[in-house]
């Protein structure tokens, strides 16, 4: 992946990259939990975690993104991916998070996905972000929510999603440039507080 080897997005807590094959293991862990799972295809084995890993490495070498691998800077660990992804049929370009669930709570998916949607706006040049979020994922809509992103009403996904229900959240490039510095304000909150719970 010689390309993309120097791309890397730092933020206070987390390493953004590109994927890896190394990968795999962290990644199928997470696939099999079906808490996390639920909403991002549902439970789904190895050999499939396989192929969806090579699509995410597959696309940032065709059409120069795809999600981030996030890795915690405290620990070096994986914990999950999130960032740009546009499949043929998707209704617009989306930024999306899916994050380990023994990190949930800490502001991560917030944190990382402020930074992606800076550098597909910047970088990518979009104009506008997207996130498909199911009515009943109510965390994502939290964090759509604090990232400034409103729900601008249903929407479709292309086969194999098709029958599923999603509502799209989203913003354009001009709303996020205005409201980002709310947006780091209430990272800086959720990231304070998560870090309160941790310390009682």
């Amino acid at each position: 992946m010689a390309a993309f080897d120097d791309l890397r997005l730092d933020t206070p807590r987390l390493v953004l990259r590109p994927p890896r094959l190394d990968d795999l293991d962290a990644l199928s862990e997470m696939m099999a939990d079906e808490p996390t799972a639920r909403f991002i295809g549902g439970v789904a084995p190895r050999s499939m975690c396989w192929r969806q890993l090579m699509t995410m490495i597959g696309s940032w070498h065709a059409a120069g993104f795809a999600m981030f691998a996030v890795i915690e800077k405290e620990t070096g660990r994986w914990v999950g991916r999130l960032g740009p992804w546009q499949p043929d049929g998707w209704p617009g370009p989306e930024i999306g998070w899916a994050i380990v669930r023994d990190r949930w709570g800490r502001g991560y998916a917030v944190e990382g996905a402020a930074a992606a949607a800076d550098w597909a706006f910047d970088t990518l040049g979009w104009t506008r972000m997207i996130h498909s979020i199911a009515p009943a994922n109510l965390p994502s809509q939290r964090v759509a929510h604090k990232l400034g992103s409103r729900n601008l009403g249903p929407g479709r996904l292309p086969a194999p999603f098709a029958e599923d229900r999603v509502d799209l959240w989203g913003q354009t490039r001009d709303e996020w440039r205005h409201r980002h510095g709310a947006a780091d304000e209430e990272l800086r909150l959720s990231r304070e507080k998560a870090e309160g719970r941790r310390e009682n």
